[in-house]
This record gives structure tokens, sequence and C-alpha cells, in this order.
């Protein structure tokens, strides 16, 4: 039954972006690094805080944290979007 369903709804290799509805658009991705890095800044800012108890270097270190951190979630999420396996 599964069998069935799967062979019965794979596509073709040559299905483009725009026909692929399992396929993110790149807004999502970014809105999800966006989202996703406001906790882990919110993270970072209260850890590096403890560790160094002053608020100006556990908003340095988090700022760095959050544009980094950003760009290559984004890239890792569009990688991972090309990936068939799991769809």
């Amino acid at each position: 039954m599964i069998a069935d369903q799967l062979i019965l709804n794979k596509k073709s290799a040559k299905t483009s972006y725009k026909e692929d509805s399992t396929s993110e658009k790149p807004i999502r991705s970014i809105a999800k690094a966006f989202s996703w890095r406001v906790i882990g800044t919110l993270d970072t800012l209260i850890v590096s805080y403890i560790l160094t108890g002053k608020i100006s270097v556990a908003a340095s270190i988090a700022s760095i944290d959050f544009v980094t951190k950003m760009i290559l979630y984004f890239f890792h999420e569009r990688f991972w979007n090309l990936i068939k396996w799991g769809k």
C-alpha cells in the first residue's frame, strides 16, 4: 500500500523548481533562518552574559553570532532542499 503510493506519486527527475510542491521557496528559508536566529541569539546573549558578566561583550558576541549563523543556516537549508531523501 505504501509502496504503491510512493511509486504512483513519484515525480519525474526533470521536475522544475516551480512544479516541485515539496520544495521551499528561498524566502521561506530566509524567514526560517531569521526566526531561528532570534531564538539562537537570545541563547547566545544569555550564555555570553553569564560567562563574561558584561552585557556589552555579550551583545557584541550575540550580534556577530546572529549574522554569521543566519547566513550559514540559509545555505544549509538551500543545500538540504536539493536532496530528495525524505521528501
